[in-house]
Formats: structure tokens, C-alpha cells, sequence
């Protein structure tokens, strides 16, 4: 599997180029961003900012990566995977943006799931498809658990509100559980690139939210409608089974939900009181084609 630099970051007070000296990226005005040792870069400015600390906690953000790594969400990452992969050119490198990256896990899964498909069809190195990977989340937390265990990638503290990202450079942009800015998404996409997303379907977690909740709103009925500048590809729905056995993983599924701040203080507390659940996914993933 090739990994090649990504390369189309741009400048989050101007929205120029931004070009790689060493360990900064500097556009041509003289902004300046430098590379944590970490391996991250912020570009996130101050007014951009909602609260001093945006996004997912370091708890919250420790709490998915053990519940992600446990494997419970693979289906989703496999067929996320597939869906990024399918159409792919071994002649040119595909550029993917995880916009709301997290740690990361979903990135990862997809090298791995492309270095699979390379042995599976026997590959030489010089045939195998190239990629370049993006993740952008607005939690500094997210940004630096994931630069910690993959280095391949470029890792940014930045927001889907104003992506720091050249416009028309990628072919896919990842929205997995997030929120979705159609307009910077159509940005930053080529013509012919593809926007995959990942929602919650009626069902999704449906046994957590029984416990945490006195009654559950009914699904919204009817399809939405197709983002303006895009077009629509046959998605996919996955619904399937997980066993959580011990008090830890039930905790670590309910840190990384809404539903942690959602839920009163007595449904968190009947929560906490259990030490095995039974639990429905379901989930859409939806493909959207940037005309």
C-alpha cells in the first residue's frame, strides 16, 4: 500500500495554499502553522472557536477508541471501506478527507482494508492504489490520539464549517456520525468525487435509549432531499447485533453518544448499574456524487 503526503492544506485566515517547510505549513501572506512533535497541525483560529476547549473531551475521546478498537463497529468501517474503494483508479491516488475524524479509527481501517484487497488480487507494489489521507476534527484530543497511532496520514485540529482544505482537490470526503456542511463538502470535492456518510438509523442503540429515556421520539418519515451540487448513488443499510458483557465497554459506548448529555441524572444512573446489554445497530450509509 502507497501513502503519499497530502499536500492541499489551505490557510484558515485567508484560505490560501499552504506549503510544507520542514515542520510548518506557511501560505504566501506569511501565516504560519507549525507541526506539533506530536505529528498534528491546528488550524483552527480562535474565532472559529465556540468554547475554549471545542469538541470531544479527552475522556470522551479515550472512551471511543477502547470501544472502536474492541471491534464493535467493524461491519461499518468495512463497509465504509468498500464504499471509498469501489471505482478507485490504481493510476492515480485517491485523496479522502475524514471531516470529524475522531481518533481515527475509521482512516485506519481503511489502509487496512485496501492493503487487504492489494494481497487478495495479488498486486505488485508499483500497481497497488495509492492514498492520501486528511483527518480534520475540532477536538485537539480526537487530532492528537489519532496522529499518535497513524503516521501516514496528516492529522488537523480544524472544523467542517470552514474546511482548511484547497478546493476541488479530493475524491472522497468521510462524514461518519458527524455533521455534514454540504456546501464545504461540494468545496472541496472534485467534479465526480463522492461524499460517504454514515447516520444513525430508528433503530440505532435502540435498547440503550429504552433505558435512558421515559419514551423515544417516533422515526422521521419520508427520504431527504439530495444536497444541492450533488447527486445520488445507491447507499447501503446495515443492521446487526453487539454484546456488551461488562459495566466498562456499556460506559465507553454511552461517553461516546450524545446521549451521555442528553440523559438525565437517572437514566445515566440505571446505565451505570448494568454489567452486560444486548444492542441493535443500525445505520445508513448514504453516497453522494459532487457534480
Amino acid at each position: 500500500m502507497r501513502i503519499h503526503p497530502f499536500q492541499a492544506l489551505a490557510c484558515p485566515l485567508d484560505g490560501d495554499v499552504l506549503h510544507k517547510s520542514g515542520n510548518t505549513w506557511r501560505c504566501a501572506a506569511g501565516h504560519s502553522f507549525d507541526i506539533a512533535r506530536q505529528g498534528y497541525v491546528h488550524l483552527l483560529p480562535v474565532q472559529n472557536k465556540r468554547s475554549r476547549d471545542p469538541g470531544d473531551s479527552k475522556a470522551m475521546v479515550a472512551a471511543r477508541r477502547r470501544f472502536l478498537e474492541a471491534g464493535h463497529y467493524r461491519p461499518i468501517a468495512e463497509a465504509v471501506g468498500r464504499a471509498v474503494l469501489a471505482e478507485a483508479s490504481d493510476d492515480d491516488t485517491l485523496r479522502c478527507l475524514d471531516a470529524g475524524c475522531g481518533e481515527g479509527y475509521y482512516l485506519r481501517r481503511l489502509v487496512e482494508t485496501a492493503t487487504e484487497a492489494e494481497r487478495e488480487n495479488a498486486q505488485a507494489p508499483g500497481e497497488a492504489l495509492a492514498l492520501s489521507l486528511l483527518g480534520v476534527d475540532i477536538s485537539k484530543w480526537a487530532v492528537l490520539a489519532a496522529a499518535k497511532r497513524q503516521e501516514a496520514a496528516t492529522w488537523v485540529v480544524g472544523t467542517n464549517a470552514h474546511l482548511p482544505v484547497q478546493a476541488g482537490w479530493l475524491d472522497r470526503v468521510l462524514c461518519l456520525f458527524g455533521f455534514p456542511v454540504y456546501p464545504e463538502f461540494a468545496r472541496v470535492l472534485k467534479p465526480g468525487g463522492e461524499l460517504v456518510m454514515v447516520e444513525a438509523g430508528p433503530d440505532h442503540l435502540r435498547e440503550l435509549r429504552e433505558i435512558i429515556y421515559p419514551s423515544l421520539k417516533p422515526p422521521r418519515e419520508g427520504g431527504e432531499a439530495v444536497p444541492e451540487g450533488f447527486t445520488r448513488r445507491p447507499g447501503e443499510a446495515l443492521r446487526f447485533a453487539i454484546e456488551l458483557g461488562d459495566a466498562e465497554s456499556i460506559a465507553d459506548l454511552l461517553a461516546m453518544t450524545p446521549h451521555l448529555h442528553r440523559a438525565s441524572a437517572e437514566g445515566r444512573e440505571k446505565v451505570s448499574a448494568l454489567t452486560s446489554l444486548a444492542l441493535t445497530v443500525d445505520v445508513r450509509l448514504t453516497r453522494l456524487v459532487r457534480k
